[in-house]
């Protein structure tokens, strides 16, 4: 029996990344539907639950993407409860590659040295990696976790919506340039930069010389990168006295814990994975 990967996009175009990683994670046949939300996702899933006896149900399986985590937790949550009894398949959440980038990203800095009771600063963390990256910061056992943004009102939502979801508290601080963001790491052991692709949110300057500061990871692999003076492809380098990571450097962790992720949907009939479970399946492959 052929197993089948359904992909729910939020976006027009179901994401090709998430295609080919599906196909290399052991899909036999991928099936992308875009545009899907949570009020037109009920005979998609009905199709994906219904057409299978229970002990073949775990051939079917449904992953929810797209650029936007708003909307894909929402479709994440609309595609489990249609799910009843037995009438279910298992399900990943994606959207936008933050929970498997966040947690590579952490799960790196785990290897690399010691996260318990250290102070964390995620910039730029509003966005979808950002807060999951917090989230994961937080299991890691994370002290002080801090959440910068160029404007207070959207740090303040984040993690207003951080603590809804996950339980988990975070300090929202508006930094609107590389100088206050240069401030909001001063006395930080921790710092993962999240931001859009080709921003340089700190100069060299504002890091390379902090006493405190112990490891750094950027997740933005297109110049200019998100933190001056990494390089994309640093793993666990050295660089002024501190550990860091590139966005390349870690993200062969990312790309085998997709992959990784989409084999276990095929395990069973009835595993749900969302930032906490991908984590841990991370912290399995570091």
């Amino acid at each position: 029996m052929k197993k089948l990967l359904f992909q729910f996009d939020t976006d027009a175009h179901p994401s090709v990344f998430d295609c080919v990683v599906a196909y290399d994670g052991g899909a036999d046949r991928v099936i992308g539907h875009g545009l899907v939300t949570p009020d037109n996702v009920a005979p998609l899933v009905d199709g994906a639950i219904f057409t299978r006896p229970p002990k073949d149900k775990r051939n079917t399986a449904i992953f929810v993407g797209g650029s936007d985590m708003q909307a894909g937790q929402a479709l994440f949550e609309a595609v489990r409860q249609r799910f009843f009894g037995d009438f279910r398949v298992s399900v990943m959440l994606d959207s936008n590659g933050s929970n498997t980038t966040a947690a590579a990203a952490v799960a790196r800095l785990m290897g690399s040295g010691e996260l318990a009771g250290k102070r964390a600063v995620v910039l730029a963390g509003t966005g979808p990696v950002g807060q999951r990256a917090a989230v994961m910061l937080a299991r890691a056992g994370t002290g002080e976790i801090r959440l910068t943004s160029r404007q207070q009102s959207r740090a303040r939502h984040a993690a207003d919506e951080l603590r809804a979801r996950f339980g988990i508290e975070v300090v929202p601080v508006e930094a609107y340039d590389s100088d206050d963001r240069g401030r909001a790491i001063e006395d930080a052991q921790v710092v993962i930069a999240a931001g859009a692709s080709g921003v340089e949110l700190l100069r060299p300057e504002h890091w390379q010389d902090l006493p405190a500061l112990e490891m750094l990871a950027d997740a933005n692999a297109t110049p200019p990168l998100g933190i001056g003076g990494v390089a994309a492809m640093d793993r666990g380098a050295e660089r002024a006295g501190k550990i860091v990571w590139g966005a390349i450097g870690f993200g062969t962790l990312k790309l085998a814990l997709h992959r990784a992720c989409i084999a276990r949907l095929f395990e069973t009939s009835d595993l749900v994975l969302d930032a906490e479970e991908i984590f841990a399946i991370a912290q399995s492959l570091a």
